[in-house]
This record gives structure tokens, C-alpha cells and sequence, in this order.
């Protein structure tokens, strides 16, 4: 149960949806946030940006956070949720791409502290091809997803109880996105 009322059914709507309810306008701005950062027009495909997103949820122990955004990437990876559970188990030995690899390594060390980004991490990243808005919206989605982290568990709400509910909003949020 939630630390507040949420004036909501938790089990109708887990995580960070009953915060979200109750609170609709600073829904709105997190939304557009996380549309922004994770389907937006970019080099990185929205299925490799969810992953980060899910990495550093991982990290974080976010159960919710971590299933739904583990979900949604691999709703958009090739090779999905193997590839997912591979990169939350080892990065260093999951099979994506060098850039990615950089680019997660990076994640984790927000995730940990924004100062341990360091210059030999963004070279390694650069040297991966990773640009200059790669690195900067890698930095900004495991910022990002460590404050919805803690918004989700600082106020208690539940992760969904039905495993099968976040390939449901997998498919909501691959076909209409963040904005509600």
C-alpha cells in the first residue's frame, strides 16, 4: 500500500500510474519528459533508449520502473527481452553494440553519482561513435530515471501484480507513447 492515499485502486493502477493520477499536473511535465527522452527523433532507437532507461531502473532496485521499462525495450529490440535481461545481468558481455556498451557504462555511473562520469568514459564513448546528443540524453535518461525511481518507491506504490500487464502497456506505449 502507498505511503498516501492516491485515490486510486493500486492494483488497477501500479507504480508510478497512481502518482501520476493523483497528481495530474506534474504528470503531465514527467510525460512529456520521458516522450522527449525516450521516443523522440533521435540516432538511438527508442528500443535502446527503454534499455537504458530499464538499466538504470535495474541498478536503482526499482521492481516496477525495471519491469515496465524492461518490457518496453524489448517490445522494440530485435532481439527482445533476451538482450534485456542479458545487459541488466552483464553489460560488459551482453550483445549490443560497442556505442550502446559505452553508452550504458555511462548510465551506470550516473546512476551511482552524477561525478563519476568521468572524461575517460565519454571518450570511451566517443570513441565508439557516440555524439555529443548521445551522451548528453544518455546522462539526462539515468538522471531522469533515477528520480522516477525514487518518486516510485519514496511514495510505497506497488509493482503490477500480473507479469503480462507490462507487455499490455508495452504495446500502449509503443503505439501511443507518453503523453496522456
Amino acid at each position: 500500500m502507498a505511503h498516501i492515499e492516491l485515490g486510486v485502486d493500486e492494483a488497477e493502477f501500479p507504480g508510478i500510474t497512481g502518482p501520476m493520477r493523483f497528481r495530474p499536473e506534474t504528470a503531465k511535465p514527467l510525460n512529456e519528459l520521458a516522450e522527449v527522452l525516450l521516443r523522440g527523433p533521435h540516432s538511438l532507437t527508442p528500443g535502446e533508449r527503454e534499455l537504458i532507461a530499464a538499466y538504470v531502473s535495474g541498478r536503482n532496485e526499482c521492481e516496477f520502473c525495471c519491469a515496465s521499462h524492461s518490457a518496453f525495450a524489448a517490445a522494440q529490440l530485435d532481439e527482445g527481452m533476451a538482450v534485456v535481461d542479458r545487459v541488466r545481468a552483464d553489460v560488459d558481455t551482453a550483445p549490443v553494440s560497442a556505442k550502446l556498451r559505452a553508452l550504458l557504462h555511462i548510465a551506470g555511473a550516473v546512476q551511482q553519482d552524477g561525478r563519476k562520469v568521468t572524461p575517460a568514459l565519454v571518450e570511451a564513448a566517443r570513441a565508439e561513435g557516440a555524439t555529443d546528443v548521445e551522451i548528453h540524453d544518455t546522462v539526462l535518461i539515468a538522471a531522469a530515471f533515477c528520480m522516477y525511481n525514487r518518486y516510485v518507491d519514496g511514495l510505497g506504490t506497488l509493482a503490477a501484480a500480473d507479469p503480462a500487464s507490462y507487455q499490455e502497456s508495452a504495446r500502449r506505449i509503443v503505439e501511443f507513447g507518453y503523453r496522456v
